[in-house]
């Protein structure tokens, strides 16, 4: 069903994958828009081997997600151009799932781990946050399907 790497030279470990979804600071989601392929970026965290994204109550993103739940999620932490070799050295990952969204404790405990990833010294602040927008944010989970880390090593 998935392809393997054309270059496996530049294949990463899991585990490699794994630590660019926890070191990046966003990546984008790409689905299935209603005439285009739309890809948008989001902040997520990595939590209990899903990745998960909030946003507001509804729009775009929601609708297409609504209409077909399978998402192609990227993440970059490191790209550095080499202009003398026309190349780039960078550290990236991709990852193909099912997004669906999470509600009660499981929502909580993604708010408050992207307060701790984004805000750490504010937790107390998040917190309160938390239960001041709760209601008007949605969580969304990506269960992985398949993962691939890709880089210049």
């Amino acid at each position: 069903m998935f392809r393997e790497m054309r270059k496996k030279q530049r294949e990463l470990s899991n585990e490699e994958a794994i630590e660019i979804l926890n070191s990046a600071d966003y990546g984008f989601i790409s689905i299935n828009g209603e005439e285009y392929p739309y890809g948008v970026p989001i902040n997520f965290v990595y939590l209990n081997d899903k990745i998960y994204f909030h946003g507001a109550t509804e729009g775009y993103k929601l609708d297409m997600i609504k209409r077909n739940n399978k998402i192609c999620f990227t993440a970059v932490t490191k790209h550095d151009i080499l202009p003398d070799k026309f190349s780039t050295d960078y550290r990236s990952v991709i990852v193909f799932g099912d997004a669906y969204e999470v509600f009660d404790d499981e929502k909580i405990s993604v708010l408050l781990a992207i307060i701790e990833k984004f805000s750490l010294s504010y937790i107390d602040e998040g917190k309160k946050y938390i239960a001041r927008a709760e209601k008007a944010t949605r969580v969304f989970g990506i269960s992985i399907n398949h993962i691939t880390g890709k880089g210049r090593k």
